[in-house]
Formats: C-alpha cells, sequence, structure tokens
C-alpha cells in the first residue's frame, strides 16, 4: 500500500529520501512535509542568537532514521532561498547526493507544495502560534498531484502536549512538544487510505523544530517508523 516520508516540511513535516514526495507515483499519497541536505551548513550560532524572524540562508540539517531496522537513511538539509509577507520558500538537498528540490511552507511552517505536489491550503504539519500547553486545532486540506492526476483528502487535529527541554547532536533546546494524528484518503478510491501519529517538538528560539517521529499506519498495520533528529542549524 502507500508509505510516509517524514520534513517537514511539514514540511513541513518524512522518512527515506526529502525528495519523495515530488516522485511520488500513483499509488503513493504525498508525505506530510520532509526535511532536507546538501553540504554541512556553517557553524552553529550561540544559544543566545535568536533565529525567531525567519531569514534568508537559515538553515537546519537533520537526520533521518529508520525506527523499525535502526539504520540512518539520510542527512537531509532545509535552506531558506526566499521569505515573503506569507510564505517561505526552502531548497531541500540530501547529503552525499545532487538531488535538490524545492518546498513552498507559509509562515507557521505548513507546507504548500513541494514538487508535483499541491496541498490546499496547507498540508497542517505546521505550529499555531502563541504556542501554549493545552493548544489545540484541526485541518483540512486536498493534496493533488497534476501530474498523475491523483487527488488525496487529508484531515488531523494538533495538540500541545507539554513544554520539555530536548537533546540532539546540535545541542539542548527548550520545546514544545506537540501531537498530532491525520488522514489520508484517496478521493476517489475511499478504500485507500493511511493514518499517522506525529510527535513534533518545536523550538521557537531556532523557528523549527529539533526533532520529529511519525508513526503510519494502512490496514491497521505499521507501515513506517521514523525519527528525524536536528545535528546542525545556523544562518548565513
Amino acid at each position: 500500500m502507500s508509505r510516509f516520508a517524514l520534513l517537514v516540511t511539514l514540511s513541513l513535516i518524512v522518512t527515506a529520501s526529502p525528495l519523495s514526495a515530488q516522485k511520488s507515483t500513483k499509488e503513493s499519497p504525498p508525505t506530510p512535509a520532509p526535511p532536507a541536505a546538501a553540504a554541512p551548513p556553517a557553524e552553529t550560532p550561540s544559544s543566545t542568537e535568536s533565529m525567531e524572524d525567519t531569514q534568508l540562508g537559515d538553515h537546519w540539517t537533520y537526520e533521518v532514521r529508520d525506527d523499525i531496522s535502526g539504520d540512518i537513511k539520510s542527512t537531509v538539509t532545509n535552506t531558506v532561498t526566499d521569505v515573503s509577507a506569507s510564505q517561505i520558500g526552502v531548497r531541500i538537498n540530501k547529503l552525499g547526493t545532487s538531488d535538490t528540490g524545492y518546498q513552498i511552507f507559509d509562515r507557521s511552517w505548513s507546507l504548500i507544495s513541494g514538487g508535483v505536489w499541491r496541498y490546499t491550503p496547507n498540508d497542517g504539519s505546521g505550529i499555531r502560534a502563541q504556542l501554549a500547553v493545552g493548544k489545540t486545532w484541526s485541518f483540512k486540506s486536498n493534496d493533488l498531484n497534476n501530474t498523475a492526476g491523483v487527488s488525496w483528502k487529508r484531515s488531523g487535529a494538533s495538540k500541545v502536549t507539554a513544554q520539555e527541554s530536548v537533546t540532539t547532536p546540535a545541542g539542548t533546546f527548550d520545546t514544545f512538544k506537540i501531537e498530532t494524528s491525520f488522514q489520508v484518503q484517496n478521493a476517489n478510491d475511499p478504500t485507500k487510505k493511511v493514518q499517522a501519529t506525529v510527535e513534533t517538538w518545536f523550538a521557537p528560539a531556532i523557528n523549527h523544530w529539533v526533532k520529529r517521529s511519525v508513526v503510519s499506519r494502512s490496514d491497521g498495520r505499521v507501515r513506517e517508523r521514523s525519527t528525524v533528529e536536528l545535528v546542525e542549524y545556523g544562518r548565513r
């Protein structure tokens, strides 16, 4: 059946390759939202430097781990290439390859488009200001691949469940933990659907998630378990 990749994005949102959403076939639903990679970014900013205001050249590098096999599947870097009042453009690169993709997020880091996929109004994988424990929100979108003529309907809900200090290879961060569940269903064949649960640890000081875990299921069975962890970040 279908497979999911952990970004994210958002990315958006997001497992295997960050470019999988852009190479999806007729059989595959769109990904939640991927991260991305190229060469390792410049030096990590000090803990006193805020990245809350997104700027050109901001970058976040992640390791993507398959939690079923335990293998590190890829290292990917997201780099901001364009910022407007309503959108953020991000270049997606995978370390060790020439693969390059491009995604557009809204200012809350929900994915609007990536490769052949368009999410209307967005994929719901981002945050909702102001973050606070107990805050909840729901989302719906139409996920459309015009190239393959495929449409999926997405619906889900998120809740901020805790404030936690999280340590990754990039450092220790004060984060909000957000728990999200959603379903993606084929618009023409409702029997084709995938459910996913996502745990996101979002650090406001660097305006991004530092850790994200995803479990996806179809036919009631687990198909994917993945974790993305921040390893480097910075400003140009």
